[in-house]
């Protein structure tokens, strides 16, 4: 076992990415500031058509977080009581209790080896009740889309894509966020397009919800007087559209770095533990890098101990929270899962890394072995 390194290597480095905007941050601040419009408006707006026109889809709306995306999605397509939506049980807590708070049952399936949902347990998941699905392309890694789409026009269903994760990832050649009935992002600054407080983005194709969708937002309101329906208030504050605004123009930049910085991993980790490789005709953008180890913890203490700070993403499959107890899984219920969560580890990865950052990571993990 080789020596720790004095250095360490943080697992996010958010204020590094500060520093590297922080004039056009500032700016952008000043610029808000001085506008009198803190809520909506027309930088929300010109963020909204930015977003739209990246991701392919026709509209956008911001909201106040991914999960909220997620959640308004739901209720505009009138998912709710009696109702069950599909999704995968390895993911963040959010894409479970939306299914949940809209009044329906979150259904679970299995997924495959690249931690996103199996189209053929989703298959199997269907049933009368059936509304929705919502895959996630978790580590931002594209979801297997063609097959999930045909599953979804088949038997009548929503797809709200889940893409908290993924923003700029592609399959086939579009990006995610644009072959659903909804996309989900979240702003949140953990995220590859991160702002500096929560945020969220829908985008849709879909005319009449795009409508519906900004009335959902803010409390139902036609107009400033008049009420549609109840609402939520989930608008996106001006000051985050204008820091993500400043981001979005460095997108493509920051997750080709991270892809850079995912293949150093890859070409130096393969044969050691499970690495992820990208399915041809995606790219994926490298949100977490997730090797795969029967001993993970032992790995982690050791990283640790180098000087390398390390992250499981999830330790506890959604079907075995307490909060899920009244839905009746078990263990044993999703293999895939329950498996993967035993053996997952995820390395530091962020444009910022410095070389000898990257090297260190992979010399800490190379030395375990």
């Amino acid at each position: 076992m080789s020596a720790p390194d004095t250095r360490r290597v943080p697992f996010v480095g958010l204020d590094r990415q500060y520093r590297s905007v922080r004039d056009e941050l500032l700016q952008a601040m000043d610029e808000v500031g001085n506008s009198g419009g803190y809520v909506l408006g027309d930088r929300v707006a010109a963020f909204e058509m930015a977003i739209a026109t990246y991701c392919g889809s026709r509209f956008a709306i911001g909201v106040n977080s991914g999960a909220d995306a997620l959640f308004l999605s739901l209720k505009h397509y009138g998912i709710g009581e009696g109702d069950e939506v599909i999704t995968a049980p390895n993911s963040f807590i959010a894409t479970a209790w939306v299914i949940a708070a809209a009044g329906a049952r979150p259904v679970f399936a299995d997924v495959a080896d690249d931690y996103n949902i199996d189209p053929d347990a989703v298959a199997r998941a269907v049933t009368p009740r059936t509304r929705a699905i919502i895959p996630v392309h978790l580590t931002g890694r594209p979801a297997d889309m063609d097959p999930l789409m045909a599953i979804a026009r088949r038997h009548g269903l929503r797809v709200i894509e889940d893409a908290a994760q993924a923003i700029g990832a592609r399959y086939h050649g579009r990006r995610v966020g644009s072959f659903g009935d909804t996309g989900c992002f979240s702003l949140h600054p953990l995220k590859n397009l991160g702002v500096y407080g929560d945020g969220g983005v829908i985008t849709t194709d879909d005319e009449a919800a795009y409508h519906s969708l900004l009335k959902w937002r803010n409390h139902g309101l036609r107009n400033r007087d008049e009420c549609e329906f109840w609402g939520y208030n989930s608008r996106l504050d001006a000051i985050q559209a204008a820091f993500a605004t400043v981001k979005l123009a460095r997108l493509d930049a920051w997750n080709q770095r991270c892809r850079e910085i995912a293949t150093l991993y890859r070409e130096a980790l393969r044969g050691l533990v499970w690495v992820p490789e990208d399915a041809p005709d995606t790219e994926g953008v490298y949100h977490n890098f997730v090797i795969r180890t029967p001993n993970r913890d032992q790995l982690m203490a050791h990283m640790q101990a180098q000087g390398v700070d390390s992250r499981i993403h999830y330790p506890i499959p959604l079907h075995l929270q307490e909060a899920a107890a009244y839905l009746g899984y078990h263990a044993g219920d999703f293999p895939v899962t329950e498996r993967q969560a035993k053996e997952i580890v995820s390395l530091p990865i962020y444009p910022e890394l410095e070389a000898s950052e990257i090297e260190q990571v992979i010399d800490a993990v190379r030395s375990f072995f």
